[in-house]
């Protein structure tokens, strides 16, 4: 007897063609029959349809699957107009490449009140913001660790930097100095409390994937690399020469070695016209210099390594330092910001040039962006009418004492805030308070209320010209104080500044507020002394974001997106889980189509 038995493949949506029907099976009639020849036959039949179904691994890899090296390009201090601004002087491939090539975001705010270094880099690693991964400053008083001295985000004493110049060589290194110090104190993703897209690249390939670092911070290497990156590297700050911690490895690697030891860094040191400097960080790291320096060591590591050779897709984060280190002193605004982002350009088209030749653009995922924007120096915004001042933090941290100093302990001056200040945190010594029996929700609550107060009554200091003479001084403004306790509970208000708010809290053992000066408002004696970034306004959110690649659609979105989304939308792509404590979205609106003969 023979009969007949219908058999269902399921075939996933994104592998039909477009002429197949358009449910998800297709019934195939399989002759079932007591013949063992004839149920061979039948098997063999069925097999080889499933093969002629089923798309070979080459297919699948051309849109989604897995490129052999990610490089994520982060420019320190670097807003997102800046492409539009100076977009009609770029040449070749450098940010063209994203530009014209690539899906290219141009309204991309960070959604945190704690525009830093630190933070900024660890939300692009892990699409978290400090709430999520833990960062919330560059460095912050911890009172578990140290009473004496900030803990820096990344600063870890159980390990300490390796093969450092003589004089800054601990003095168990091979070859150390006699009067070499003792120990130096290395650094770690130690606060990170989050995986990035590296740690998911790494988990999924079960460690085969590699995965660094590089940048002239330690903190910009570490955080967007994530806990379980191969290396992380970063120089020390008087020779220039690259290092890493005893986290990563006991010894900097021969290609490592040779690239410190070659002549790269007299190389930087003429271009940036310091020749001989003990000052690299300073006096090299604020020029365009720093920027092709830090390159090509980037393809030191990427050829030592071997990257995009290991089957798996690899990845390296490049934080470009410089433009953070200048843009302090100088401004958004200045002709030495134009400068260096043209001289970054031409540097970009050089590196993306060399990749194309190694590893081949054809093979790669590039992304660009930026930890946060930067204010304009006050005095000039003020030239133009814009409401913003200098505000002298000493002096209100002086005066908040004064005024603790009085009601807590009269009899014995004492310092209630600790050293600082750094904004937007204000730290209270929770030593000195607890001594006065005043526990935190009073504290905290105390110091809220005095700081609005101090500073509305710091007088206008006139600090150059104003075009219009009867103008007056803007005077210094608060838009808002908040305590910790209130961030930790969530007791803020129900808007978009909230949530704001909400994205800055991280938990480390301090008490303090959170002052947030008003627009175009900062820390400083003089409000032409240069700029600075920490705030919850625009300026300092918008960071470009870009991505360039196989899956990518070309085109200029105007849509707001946030820095988060970047590592959602790469993990997405190579197929592995988000990172830990994601929030971010898949960019999917800058994803070509699936069409058959691309799957």
């Amino acid at each position: 007897m023979v009969v007949y038995r219908e058999v269902c493949l399921q075939i996933p949506q994104n592998k039909r063609d477009k002429s197949s029907c358009n449910t998800p099976f297709v019934i195939i009639g399989v002759m079932q029959t007591r013949s063992r020849s004839s149920l061979l036959w039948a098997s063999l039949c069925l097999a080889s349809l499933i093969a002629v179904l089923s798309p070979s691994p080459a297919q699948a890899q051309v849109y989604a699957g897995k490129p052999k090296l990610i490089v994520i390009v982060v420019i320190d201090q670097f807003r997102g107009d800046y492409l539009n601004r100076y977009r009609s002087e770029f040449k070749g491939r450098g940010f063209r490449l994203f530009m014209d090539e690539g899906a290219w975001f141009t309204d991309c705010y960070f959604d945190y009140a704690n525009t830093k270094t630190a933070p900024g880099h660890a939300t692009l690693g892990t699409g978290a913001y400090s709430d999520g991964h833990g960062i919330e400053s560059n460095e912050w008083w911890d009172a578990s660790r140290s009473n004496e001295h900030k803990v820096s985000s990344v600063e870890d004493e159980r390990y300490q930097l390796v093969d450092l110049p003589a004089g800054s060589i601990p003095a168990n290194a091979p070859g150390a100095p006699a009067s070499a110090a003792k120990f130096v104190i290395g650094s770690s993703p130690l606060n990170l409390r989050a995986t990035t897209l590296g740690d998911e690249l790494r988990l999924a390939t079960q460690g085969r994937a590699q995965v660094y670092g590089i940048s002239l911070k330690d903190r910009a290497a570490i955080l967007p690399a994530g806990q379980s990156a191969n290396g992380a590297f970063w120089i020390d700050n008087s020779s220039g020469q690259f290092t890493t911690s005893t986290y990563y490895m006991e010894h900097l690697p021969e290609w490592a070695r040779a690239f410190n030891a070659g002549g790269r860094i007299a190389q930087a040191e003429r271009e940036a016209k310091v020749e001989g400097t003990t000052q690299f960080f300073e006096l090299v790291g604020r020029t365009p210099a720093a920027n092709s320096y830090e390159l090509d060591f980037a393809k030191a590591l990427i050829t030592g390594e071997k990257l995009g050779q290991s089957g798996v897709t690899d990845l390296v984060t490049i934080s470009l330092s410089a433009n953070d280190i200048q843009g302090h002193q100088f401004g958004p605004d200045s002709e030495f910001e134009g400068q260096m982002v043209l001289s970054l350009d031409h540097d970009l088209d050089s590196f993306f040039g060399w990749l194309d030749q190694t590893v081949g653009l054809k093979n790669v995922w590039l992304a660009l962006s930026a930890d946060h924007g930067i204010a304009p120096v006050p005095g000039e915004a003020a030239k133009l009418g814009i409401h913003a001042a200098a505000v002298n933090m000493q002096t209100v941290y002086a005066e908040v004492n004064a005024k603790l100093s009085a009601r807590y302990s009269p009899q014995a001056k004492a310092d209630y805030l600790m050293p600082g200040p750094d904004l937007p945190y204000v730290v209270l010594d929770k030593q000195a308070f607890q001594k006065a029996g005043v526990d935190e929700k009073a504290a905290e609550e105390a110091v809220a209320t005095l700081l609005p107060e101090v500073v509305a009554g710091l007088a206008p200091k006139p600090d150059g010209p104003l075009p219009l003479q009867h103008r007056l001084t803007p005077a210094p403004q608060v838009a808002g104080v908040y305590t910790r306790l209130a961030l930790a509970h969530g007791q803020l208000p129900p808007s978009e500044w909230g949530r704001l708010l909400a994205h800055s809290y991280a938990e480390h053992g301090n008490w303090y507020v959170m002052l947030l000066l008003s627009a175009y408002q900062m820390e400083g004696s003089s409000a032409f002394a240069g700029t600075t970034h920490f705030s919850p306004w625009s300026y300092d959110r918008h960071v470009p974001l870009a991505l360039y690649g196989a899956p990518f659609l070309p085109g200029e979105y105007h849509n707001r997106v946030a820095p988060v989304d970047l590592a959602p939308t790469f993990a997405s792509l190579a197929g592995v889980n988000q990172p830990s404590a994601a929030v971010g979205r898949v960019l999917t609106e800058a994803l070509k189509p699936l069409h058959p003969a691309s799957q």
